[in-house]
């Protein structure tokens, strides 16, 4: 078949598969340019790595820069849809590439593909740790969902993007239509609230610290991190002041938790606060897109736009495992501090207001917003004939 994007909404339905290999490869390329973590460091990098999470964004990221920048040996945990007729899933594809790159470089690397919040993959886990790997010394906890099932009662939890106690109208970029128009979001209720929490909260990376703890299987020394965005003042109706921010609270809740459960293994746990980006979660919220588009102008002008890959390795080298790592006042790693520059914040306010249907194009870059969120699903890559009949089946290999 002939492989085209095929987006609706804030999804593309469809991914190409050697366009997602491409992406991974670019990514891989890029680590392995950095050298080693070690080398740039001072301090050992990791060597066995759970990624929780670990097909596509952030968790494939770290994924990449554990393994091609310091050799590490790799377990992932991902929810993917494999090909049929039609194409898999993205993240499918990605993985499946992640694979055969890291076999071919002596890489050890098993997936498992279902339900992370579920007690049948946590045991999965646990069974290949044991069978193969042995103890970790870096859990990543990467998920994004917007449901989650309650693996004790089987309760279904869906979260919601809302403010919290008021409305909020904000400026809307309609990515289908690139009609740009006020979107009103009704205040949530104490009952999404709480689901928000159930879904996007602490309560799975506890569970799976203390599921790999009871089956000591993290190394002395362990560090876990999980990832999480905060933003300024554009986005704090949706992310500060919101269902979101909750969730994020119950996050930080959580860090202190397992830090304080991880002390007997010299251990310690922290949230990750990184840059906005063109993600599948991301393009679903409302103002991110205008927001995305506007900031990535900015930061280009600078000089300082950073994508997944550039974010992670970051994150490792000046943060993981730094002899002066990167905190804010809540123990959380920052590596957004380049977004947040005040400088920055000021002009994309400033552009923010003046944005109109007739000038999207010229005051924004929407166009790299576009291309970046048709390269998640493999789309646009340099070096891939998309002309060609292609299939949609790869070598399974995970």
């Amino acid at each position: 078949m002939i492989i085209k994007p095929k987006v609706r909404g804030f999804i593309c339905t469809n991914a190409h598969p050697q366009g997602c290999a491409a992406h991974v490869k670019e990514q891989i390329a890029y680590t392995k340019a950095q050298g080693s973590v070690t080398e740039k460091t001072g301090i050992a990098g990791p060597k066995n790595v759970l990624v929780i999470g670990c097909s596509t964004g952030y968790g494939l990221a770290s994924r990449i820069t554990a393994a091609f920048g310091g050799g590490a040996s790799s377990l992932g945990v991902c929810f993917e849809k494999p090909p049929t007729d039609k194409t898999a899933s993205a993240g499918y594809y990605n993985t499946s590439a992640f694979h055969e790159a890291a076999a071919a470089e002596g890489l050890y690397a098993y997936t498992i593909n279902g339900d992370a919040f579920s007690t049948e993959v946590k045991n999965q886990v646990i069974e290949r740790l044991k069978s193969d790997m042995g103890k970790v010394d870096l859990v990543v906890y990467s998920l994004a969902s917007p449901r989650r099932t309650d693996p004790v009662t089987g309760q279904v939890y869906a979260s919601v993007l809302k403010p919290i106690g008021h409305a909020h109208t904000s400026k809307n970029l309609n990515t289908d239509t690139l009609k740009i128009n006020d979107i009103t979001l009704e205040p949530a209720s104490d009952e999404e609230i709480a689901n928000t929490v159930k879904v996007m909260g602490g309560e799975d990376w506890e569970l799976w610290i203390d599921a790999l703890k009871q089956a000591d299987l993290l190394a002395d020394g362990v560090q876990t991190v999980a990832y999480t965005y905060l933003g300024d003042k554009l986005t704090w109706p949706i992310y500060g002041q919101a269902t979101i921010g909750k969730a994020k609270e119950d996050l930080d809740r959580a860090a202190l938790a397992i830090n304080d459960s991880l002390q007997a293994l010299n251990g310690g746990a922290h949230v990750a606060v990184l840059k906005a980006l063109v993600t599948q979660a991301s393009s679903a919220i409302p103002l991110m897109p205008l927001y995305l588009s506007i900031l990535i102008k900015v930061m280009k002008e600078n000089g300082t736009n950073e994508h997944c890959i550039e974010q992670i390795q970051r994150l490792f080298t000046e943060c993981l495992y730094s002899k002066q790592p990167r905190l804010d006042q809540a123990n959380r790693y920052r590596v957004d501090e380049k977004e947040l520059d005040p400088a920055v914040q000021a002009k994309v306010e400033a552009i923010w207001p003046q944005v109109a249907e007739d000038n999207l194009m010229q005051i924004t870059d929407y166009q790299a917003y576009s291309d970046d969120f048709l390269k998640l699903f493999g789309f646009g890559l340099e070096g891939v004939d998309y002309d060609a009949d292609t299939s949609p089946q790869v070598v399974t290999n995970f």
